[in-house]
């Protein structure tokens, strides 16, 4: 599978701009979030507050080189008590609130990637795969949302934790507390040499599982064509080639993430070894009257130095996993914006977008009627600048009239059909709807006009009724059922268990091509165009159904501008004019017994399917 579409990120560390962006989603619940940190600086502040008591409960409880007392005990008993009562409260409301917090996260990016991927052009779906899309939506953003309400939000916890254990510290014993934090600077350095090396593994099997999500698309979706051609022994070695490439990145990157904890176990262990070898002899030499280059410490100070000394790699080591987090998650967020960030090819102008509206609110008051003129003026059209397939393009398409378009494989049938379409606009040149340059008017307006039946006709998951009306949620059941007569669906769809009810299946695989073919006639036919295009509508149904269908277009296009892609040449003998397309220009053109009369292409190719056909009925 082409994995061209995936963006290439190449940036060395992680981007910080790119995060704040994702935060302002968290923002968006500012309730839930400013309560979410409320309650994670007040456990931390608990937290950090448990060492100074048990100074206080050794120094005045214990009291090492003086007489033990009870005075007071209960007191301090019940206020830990208290302490516990009260974090325990907060650690409650911090799980909830995160939990809130990252699923109106996964909610809102999903609900802007969904409705801005109903904007993209067409000419984006032409050239991204579908597991490219599907991986974005599902786990990337899905990390992400994980990544900003779990991690990033627990940083706060991690940071104020450490600046008042190590503000304690200092007020405990500056000298030891340096002493301490020596091996702070050896992790900065260490932290900021793997960074690099996580980031690029990530981004690889970030990629790696787009490929992953496609193949599987690919492998369920030609799940016939498999077992026709018997690739299940190819496929299967594709896909471990895959899998197997995204699991060494994985690997490489969790090997190189992992190792931040041993060095932070391994330091913190010498730091807290040497804090407790210094300590003690200053506690030594204070219980003994001694002078010390620390200075006095009492058992009190040390026990809750040496807590708050080890305790304070906790939340470093915790820092430094969500680093390693964000490394990892940092080639889902890229690829997460870079979908947002991508610009619709076919964009309508603000002037336009303001007096027509848009795609999602789109002012149809304003909407002139479309009578179905088009005119292709002086265009010009390429895919890639090296291969021009449309040069200097010129025709002109009367209202109500049939044109058929006619023509070998890559001749330009389809670039014609896509231009009047919109899903493409002109190099240079003008295509104009009723005497306008369709770009002065709104894509939603030329769209909402046009009916397009696919060679291949794909129904949505639901029953048939549900698919007919698609384009027209509010059609009432009888106009359901008058589309469907009028195009014959309803010959075949009432001999159905559950008639109009009758599930289609995903993609509708319970139905025939012919019978999904009929159906997508039925849902085109409610939204009432003035433009109907069929492309190669009838190529992949039998005889009978075609004719069915045949009948069925000459009531539906009636008074319709239609522009017909036909490869069965007796599908469009009635057509008002036929287009030979060749190299991108019209080289023939006239009616169906005109251009046989020309003896040319046309009346070759009509010849040779004639043939072809008394052939089959001969053999029957």
């Amino acid at each position: 599978m082409s994995m061209d579409n995936e963006q290439d990120f190449q940036g060395q560390k992680v981007d910080l701009k790119l995060w704040k962006r994702l935060f302002r989603y968290a923002l968006r619940n500012k309730k839930a979030l400013v309560q979410d940190i409320i309650a994670l600086v007040i456990v931390a502040v608990i937290d950090a507050l448990y060492p100074y008591l048990t100074r206080f409960a050794i120094d005045t409880f214990v009291n090492p080189g003086g007489e033990p007392s009870t005075n007071g005990v209960w007191i301090f008993g019940i206020s830990y008590a208290v302490l516990i009562l009260v974090q325990s409260f907060f650690t409650m409301l911090f799980i909830k609130r995160s939990g809130d917090i990252e699923m109106a996260i996964s909610y809102d990016i999903r609900q802007e990637a969904f409705l801005h991927l109903q904007n993209l052009s067409f000419s984006f779906y032409d050239k991204t795969s579908v597991g490219y899309l599907m991986a974005r939506m599902v786990s990337d953003i899905g990390r992400i949302s994980e990544m900003i309400s779990w991690s990033m939000v627990d940083v706060f916890w991690s940071s104020f934790y450490i600046v008042f254990s190590i503000v304690m510290m200092f007020v405990f014993n500056w000298k030891l507390t340096l002493i301490v934090l020596a091996v702070v600077p050896p992790l900065a350095i260490i932290s900021y040499i793997l960074q690099k090396a996580i980031l690029k593994y990530q981004r690889a099997a970030r990629k790696q599982n787009s490929r992953i999500t496609g193949a599987f698309n690919e492998g369920i979706m030609g799940a016939m064509t498999t077992k026709t051609l018997v690739r299940e022994e190819a496929n299967a070695k594709e896909f471990e080639t895959i899998s197997t490439d995204m699991k060494k990145a994985s690997v490489k990157a969790q090997v190189l993430s992992a190792t931040f904890f041993p060095i932070i176990i391994s330091l913190s262990a010498i730091a807290t070894a040497v804090a407790l070898m210094l300590g003690g002899a200053a506690v030594n030499a204070t219980l003994s009257g001694l002078p010390y280059f620390l200075g006095a410490i009492t058992a009190g100070t040390l026990v809750s130095f040496i807590t708050y000394a080890s305790g304070l790699f906790d939340p470093i080591q915790n820092l430094a996993g969500i680093f390693a987090e964000l490394q990892s998650a940092q080639a889902s967020a890229e690829r997460v914006i870079g979908l947002l960030d991508t610009k619709s090819d076919i964009t309508d102008t603000p002037e336009v977008a303001a007096r027509y509206g848009t795609t999602m609110e789109p002012k149809r008051e304003n909407w002139e009627p479309l009578i179905g003129e088009i005119t292709f003026s002086h265009v010009d059209f390429y895919y890639k600048e090296s291969e021009p397939l449309l040069k200097d393009f010129n025709l002109h398409i009367a209202p109500g009239e049939t044109i058929a378009l006619v023509g070998e494989t890559g001749a330009g049938k389809s670039t014609i059909v896509n231009l009047i379409c919109r899903f493409y606009e002109p190099v240079s040149g003008q295509i104009l709807i009723d005497g306008k340059d369709y770009r002065e008017r709104s894509e939603l307006w030329l769209q909402s006009n046009l009916g397009y039946v696919l060679q291949q006709p794909h129904l949505f998951s639901g029953t048939i009724r549900d698919n007919i009306r698609f384009g027209r949620p509010d059609a009432t059941d009888a106009e359901v059922a008058a589309a469907a007569k009028m195009v014959h669906a309803d010959e075949f769809i009432l001999h159905q268990a559950k008639g109009y009810d009758t599930d289609v299946g995903e993609g509708g695989v319970r139905l025939s091509t012919g019978q999904k073919q009929l159906i997508s006639f039925a849902r085109v036919i409610l939204a009432n165009p003035q433009i109907f295009v069929l492309d190669e509508a009838t190529s992949s149904i039998d005889t009978e159904t075609e004719q069915i269908i045949q009948n069925a277009i000459t009531t539906v296009l009636e008074g319709r501008t239609s522009i017909v892609v036909a490869h069965r040449l007796s599908t469009i003998r009635n057509a008002d004019r036929i287009l030979v397309i060749r190299n991108g220009a019209i080289t023939e053109c006239g009616t169906h017994e005109e251009l046989l009369a020309l003896g040319g292409y046309y009346h070759d190719l009509y010849v040779h399917q004639f043939r072809e056909d008394a052939l089959k009925q001969a053999l029957q």
